[in-house]
């Protein structure tokens, strides 16, 4: 891959179209978090390969925009490129669409491919660009004619849950939808999020690593479902079904030219953050748009009680391959040869073993020392550590199962540490245990919680710079909204239902990382239904080891150990005599030294 030889490429195709500034997002025509390598784009043209990033060409200059999870992974990526990395967040620092303003002489046109952009991303854009006179072109379409060796977008067949999983059919969630869109008074719905799809079909897919989702639109009316999906996808008897249960199937390139075809009179809702420009575009002007929240979104994010039950199922059985992970660790460092990659594959294979497995939920983050100073590093050959029995070792994973998904970070010792890493990981600890305790009332924001996982750090001076807690799906992606807790504000409460992380974390630049992640439950409190409150779903032992005690309250020491025994209650039966024991050592109860 020539960076360079690329750019000029881009910049001769910015001549043709007429743009003087050309922007390349992450994002597929769904705007999803984790495109296919079909639309990888920014990352074949900069070299960067972060989940976060825009990339904005003018005709002299390059610059890569990320937050704080990829700034030192972008300075390595970057470095020998002419690209520039703004580092969003930070003081000074111009987000892309006030740094075009700057450097953008009046009249100048901006292009984009409008597949990628976002309705709401589009109208911010416009909004900013008005006032300095310049223009969008959103039908800059050159990816085609510059990704060399583009991968083609996958064909591989979707499958079906069963009922027993997913705990409503099909036309159970259509209604729900369908009373939803009468209270909206809206015709039509137009569901664009690849996990939306998968969770309204009770269908999942392999488009995208680690995503069970599959390249699909719906539109939802009171005639039914409209899928949009390459027929090749559909089993011949999955596609027998969906035809007697009367959903209509039309080809996927065939959405945004129907589009344009929508009967006059129609009320399209959608949601403006996971619709492209160009499909709300093609909409005709003899109808009418609602935007809003996205519907499927909101439902699929308060887990039903036979998804929460997959979910503590799954995280049994994770809990028993991170088990083993560790006791496997503990007994062969310093003995054998151990990298950050042989251990990720050691711990696939132990999560291999469990029932439902699928595939893992992410690239596992597998970080030694330094390394775990990179929030979302993962191990290439080149960068590839190999453990010794000292320091501290990041380890950010999870399993996709049949009936869930799973997300765990821990942070272990493998030898001596030094103070301010010890008084560190107690301080993270301290912010997760807080967090997980929460009791709060109905209608709390993630924002107002967030603080509670970070005061123990800010009393110390110490700050993390990413959030504290993103939904996670059932069987679905890892990363799943509307709710989420950091210190911005998206105004979604935590709701009955919802699952989301726990993992505050902190980080020494180039020296060492630490992250301690469960997944919390939100429940109603038993004794007064407005209020709610957290249950910890994932079984893991935590490292007492690095541990400063005396900085531990006794709250927070009694929150630990009855989560360990809760942990060795769990998964005794499941391991064999020797992991047994080292599971009893590793969830021993601890006191404050006397």
């Amino acid at each position: 891959m020539n960076i360079t030889e690329n750019l000029i490429k881009v910049r001769s195709q910015m001549e043709l179209f007429g743009v003087d500034a050309y922007i390349v997002p992450t994002e597929d025509p769904h705007c999803s978090e984790y495109p296919a390598n079909h639309w990888k784009f920014r990352e074949y043209l900069s070299g960067f390969n972060g989940s976060a990033g825009t990339l904005v060409i003018t005709r002299d200059h390059v610059g890569l925009w990320t937050d704080s999870r990829y700034f030192l992974q972008a300075e390595k990526q970057l470095r020998g490129t002419d690209i520039e990395l703004f580092r969003q967040g930070q003081e000074n620092v111009p987000d892309y669409i006030s740094y075009l303003t700057y450097v953008l002489p009046s009249g100048s046109v901006v292009g984009v491919d409008g597949q990628t952009l976002s309705k709401v991303n589009y109208d911010k854009m416009t909004a900013a660009f008005s006032k300095f006179r310049i223009s969008i072109n959103f039908k800059v379409n050159i990816i085609d004619e510059l990704f060399a060796g583009r991968e083609p977008l996958p064909l591989d067949e979707v499958t079906e849950i069963p009922l027993s999983y997913a705990g409503l059919t099909r036309d159970e969630k259509l209604r729900l939808v369908q009373d939803e869109m009468t209270r909206l008074n809206v015709t039509h719905y137009m569901v664009s999020a690849l996990d939306d799809v998968a969770w309204m079909l009770n269908m999942r897919g392999s488009d995208v690593d680690y995503n069970p989702v599959f390249y699909a639109y719906l539109m939802i009316s009171a005639e039914g479902l409209h899928l949009y999906i390459d027929p090749h996808k559909l089993p011949k008897a999955v596609g027998c079904k969906l035809q007697e249960e009367g959903v209509k199937v039309s080809l996927y390139d065939h959405f945004e030219p129907n589009l344009s075809n929508m009967t006059p009179g129609s009320r399209i809702y959608y949601d403006p953050a996971v619709a492209n420009i160009r499909n709300v575009s093609a909409l005709p002007t003899c109808v009418a748009t609602v935007e809003g929240p996205d519907i499927v979104r909101h439902m699929k994010s308060r887990k039903n009680n036979t998804e929460i039950e997959g979910m503590r199922v799954a995280h049994l059985y994770d809990g028993v391959a991170m088990v083993n992970f560790l006791h496997w660790l503990d007994t062969n460092i310093g003995r054998q040869s151990i990298t950050e990659l042989s251990a990720a594959a050691q711990l696939l294979e132990f999560r291999k073993q469990q029932r439902g497995f699928v595939s893992e939920s992410f690239a596992t983050i597998s970080a030694y020392g330094p390394n775990a100073s990179i929030v979302h590093y993962t191990p290439t050959l080149e960068s590839n550590a190999t453990l010794a029995p000292r320091g501290l070792y990041l380890l950010d994973s999870g399993g996709q199962y049949l009936f869930g998904t799973t997300d765990i970070t821990r942070t272990i010792c493998l030898g001596e540490i030094t103070d301010r890493e010890r008084t560190d990981y107690t301080l993270v600890l301290k912010g997760h245990i807080a967090l997980a305790s929460a009791v709060f009332p109905v209608g709390t924001r993630g924002v107002q919680l967030d603080i509670l996982a970070r005061m123990p750090m800010w009393q110390h001076l110490r700050d993390y710079g990413h959030g504290t807690g993103h939904g996670v799906g059932c069987y679905l992606n890892v990363h799943e909204g509307p709710q989420c807790i950091r210190k911005e504000d998206n105004g979604v409460a935590i709701e009955a239902g919802m699952i989301t992380s726990n993992e505050p974390g902190f980080y020494s630049d180039n020296h060492y990382g630490i992250r301690t992640e469960n997944l919390l439950l939100c429940q109603p409190d038993r004794d007064v239904p407005s209020f709610l409150r957290f249950e910890t779903i994932t079984l893991c032992p935590i490292d007492t080891r690095p541990l400063d005690v005396n900085l531990l309250t006794d709250s927070e020491i009694e929150w630990l150990n009855a989560y360990h025994r809760l942990v060795y209650t769990s998964l005794e039966g499941s391991l064999t005599d020797e992991v047994r024991q080292w599971l009893a050592k590793a969830t021993a109860p601890i006191g404050r030294a006397d």
